[in-house]
């Protein structure tokens, strides 16, 4: 019973420890993310994006018919830049085109990832043929006091 408990308080010890951010692991997540996207496996990418805009990104996809309607054509990843506190700005350029449009359209994307659970997740796009995963707008600020 007392190596179960010393066990216990092992485990929850090291749970409070924060992993720093894999750069190596950047890479692969994007690089997953994008394919998953080009072969329609909507339910894969989602696997990839932030828990809270999961089950939305599903939604969208189902409801906009991007099954049959969008094709990802190419996609490239230009730059990338890793703050300290484990979020990721992932520049890359991506191609689609979505029926009844043949029209392609190329557009460079800047890729939002964040590093939780020791894992690298994305958690929006300002661009690109997922209009779903844009940033949430800024709340505006308070005006500043108009006597000082």
């Amino acid at each position: 019973m007392r190596t179960v408990a010393s066990c216990l308080l092992l485990l929850l010890s090291c749970a409070g420890i924060r992993a720093k951010p894999d750069v190596e692991e950047l890479k692969p997540a994007i690089e997953a993310f994008h394919q998953r996207a080009r072969w329609k496996d909507f339910r894969g990418a989602a696997d990839l994006i932030v828990p809270e805009r999961r089950a939305a990104f599903v939604k969208e996809r189902s409801k906009g018919g991007d099954e049959k309607d969008l094709f990802v054509t190419n996609f490239e990843l230009e730059d990338a830049k890793i703050s300290s506190d484990g979020v990721a700005e992932v520049v890359s350029r991506i191609s689609w085109y979505r029926l009844p449009s043949n029209v392609e359209k190329t557009v460079t994307v800047t890729n939002i990832f964040v590093w939780r659970e020791g894992k690298w997740w994305l958690e929006s796009q300002d661009e690109g043929p997922f209009p779903d995963l844009k940033p949430a707008p800024e709340k505006p600020k308070a005006p500043a006091d108009a006597g000082s």
